[in-house]
């Protein structure tokens, strides 16, 4: 059975969106996704504010309730069915998200057994046939094949096959074959 990593922030939850959020009600701003256009929001932020952007994720509850990507839920439902599934997220990097994070997956994907929960640093210790990642540093290493997820700090990254959405996703493993790549 072929082996599917997905990354958790950015393409199962939309973190971007609530950091956002936060950021913009904490300091009466009102910076947009489009304004994000091939930058992170850690590049349109001035750097006296950039650990309160870093506070902001380090909070206790910033994980907890993130929004789920649409169509993710399902698309990954389906992919569980035919795939082995796991879910690779650099957790290392805001330990005090391993708690949160794991209520968030029990709460929208618990059709995912925990078992399939990987909580590491860096990606390229995983052994799968994909990783569908925003990260275009995780895929560079990766062993398999590495699908970059569209995050507006990634659109002007190249050299990487690209899905936009979950239901391109789906489409991109309709074709895939039964056989493993590693």
């Amino acid at each position: 059975m072929l082996r599917i990593c997905v990354d958790m922030d950015e393409v199962m939850a939309d973190t971007l969106s609530e950091h956002l959020r936060r950021y913009n009600e904490a300091f009466s701003e009102q910076i947009a996704l489009a304004d994000l256009s091939g930058k992170g929001l850690w590049d349109v932020v001035s750097n006296d504010r950039l650990d309160d952007l870093r506070a902001i994720i380090d909070a206790e509850d910033f994980f907890e309730d993130l929004g789920v990507m649409p169509d993710a839920e399902d698309v990954l439902r389906d992919l569980s069915r035919r795939f082995e599934v796991f879910i690779a997220t650099q957790a290392m990097s805001v330990p005090n998200s391993f708690g949160p994070k794991y209520r968030w997956l029990q709460r929208h994907f618990p059709f995912l057994p925990p078992t399939h929960y990987v909580f590491c640093g860096d990606k390229s210790i995983l052994r799968a046939d994909y990783l569908i990642d925003d990260m275009p540093r995780n895929l560079t290493r990766f062993q398999g094949t590495g699908l970059l997820y569209s995050a507006p700090h990634n659109l002007m990254a190249e050299g990487f096959d690209r899905v936009a959405n979950w239901q391109e996703v789906a489409e991109y493993f309709k074709e895939v074959g039964l056989q493993p790549l590693v």
